[in-house]
């Protein structure tokens, strides 16, 4: 998962499309009792301890068996249903208001709101106190991300008697690379209510922004993400007779530049495609020119069109390309990630609903989306929703010093963990109100 950039532009704001959500300053007037600053500070605490506790024992991948006994211990006694997975270490809690009442559709509303537990192979250089000394780390914030979602759970709990409908809480492993969102939602998380959840909302801490400031947009938020693996088949010989043979080490590295090329002049640059060769592997020795060569290629895109442009265009570009030199090209594409797109409606709820609680001057409307990819993306496509970002910056930490999730010196606040569960608190809490005047 990608950090998210410092961006305090709010410009942007004027342009977005009028909501046909009603705001939540309107969905208050409904009789649903939330929780206030008091009771998030009051938990404050005991989240702080299971963020760190999460944070010295991380797990990576979809095997989390003790960090699923943390979040389990820290909710034991809570009057709700929890379920476990069988392919992966999730937890689904499913909170059951006590005002449920149908809405338009004939169904009892149900809000989702997710939060991914894993972390990264990663040795940690943070200095911490409760820094990791296993190899890994949850340089992602993912510690913090389950803190949160533990907060909002046990605040929602405290006012379950005034929920008009449901809230589904995700606690998901394999966030990294693994697609626990995609395993979680074949096992039914986006159903455990029974009808299927009606919104979702997601936030992503980020070690570099700054401490309490929010951010999204509508629409396309974050990048899809597919691999391409090339293998240019050559012919060895002696290094000191290429002529002789068919160089791939040379033939791929023209692909490099030429994949950029193609993409400076056939693709939008308002709807990008963002290609970067990250490994290019070949050959023995200094003099040996080798039998093959392979590129592994990392594709990212904005949109459904673009993402499935890519695929189709792509791979026989690299064989056109490879064949011009009289040289063969195996191509394996992969579409791992689709993009993250948030509901226009839905994104717009979920900033006005972080400025009615912290005020304007910590919401960031982004004017543009984030390269980076999540596999929330999975959610947002099967249900409408929103997902955005959170600053956790340490406070006294010069911008300067700051290092961006993913690097073994992120450094992230644990200051922000009760804005974070009230915040989760009222996107579902709100939206059930709107739901069932619906």
């Amino acid at each position: 998962m990608s950090s998210l950039p410092n961006d305090t532009d709010n410009t942007a704001a004027a342009d977005l499309a009028a909501p046909t959500i009603p705001t939540p300053v309107e969905a208050a007037a409904t009789q649903v009792h939330l929780p206030t600053a008091d009771d998030a500070n009051d938990i404050a605490p005991g989240l702080v301890t299971l963020r760190r506790a999460l944070h010295e024992n991380v797990e990576v991948g979809l095997d989390l068996p003790v960090t699923q006994k943390l979040v389990l211990d820290a909710i034991e006694g809570l009057d709700v249903e929890v379920s476990t997975g069988e392919r992966l270490s999730s937890i689904v809690v499913v909170l059951r208001g006590g005002a449920r009442k149908e809405d338009s559709t004939g169904v009892v509303p149900a809000v989702l709101l997710r939060g991914d537990m894993d972390g990264l192979p990663v040795a940690e250089a943070t200095g911490f106190d409760f820094a990791a000394t296993s190899g890994r780390m949850h340089a992602c914030g993912h510690d913090l991300h389950t803190a949160g979602l533990v907060g909002a759970l046990k605040l929602l709990h405290r006012d379950r008697d005034s929920l008009p409908g449901d809230v589904v809480f995700m606690f998901q492993p394999g966030e990294e690379g693994y697609d626990g969102a995609g395993k979680m939602i074949d096992e039914g998380v986006l159903d455990a209510t029974g009808p299927r959840v009606k919104a979702a909302f997601g936030i992503h801490v980020s070690a570099d922004a700054d401490l309490g400031v929010a951010s999204s947009r509508p629409g396309p938020y974050m990048a899809a993400f597919s691999k391409m693996t090339i293998t240019v088949n050559g012919k060895g010989t002696h290094a000191s007779r290429p002529a002789t043979g068919k160089d791939p080490i040379q033939v791929g590295a023209m692909l490099v530049g030429q994949l950029q090329e193609y993409v400076t002049r056939r693709f939008d640059i308002f709807d990008p495609l963002v290609i970067t060769v990250g490994q290019f592997n070949g050959g023995t020795a200094p003099n040996v020119v080798p039998d093959f060569a392979t590129l592994v290629v990392s594709v990212r895109t904005f949109s459904e069109a673009v993402t499935s442009r890519a695929e189709a265009e792509l791979p026989q570009l690299v064989r056109d390309l490879v064949a011009a030199h009289g040289l063969t090209a195996d191509v394996e594409y992969e579409q791992i990630l689709p993009p993250t797109i948030n509901d226009d409606a839905e994104a717009e709820f979920f900033l006005s609903t972080f400025t009615d609680l912290f005020g304007e001057e910590r919401t960031v409307r982004k004017a543009n989306p984030l390269p980076g990819s999540e596999d929330f993306s999975r959610v947002l496509d099967a249900v409408p929703g929103a997902y955005g970002h959170f600053g956790v910056a340490l406070p006294n930490l010069p911008v300067e010093e700051r290092e961006a999730n993913h690097s073994p010196r992120a450094r992230h606040s644990d200051d922000g963990l009760a804005d974070q569960a009230l915040f989760l608190a009222h996107l579902a809490g709100r939206r059930l109100a709107q739901l069932s005047e619906g």
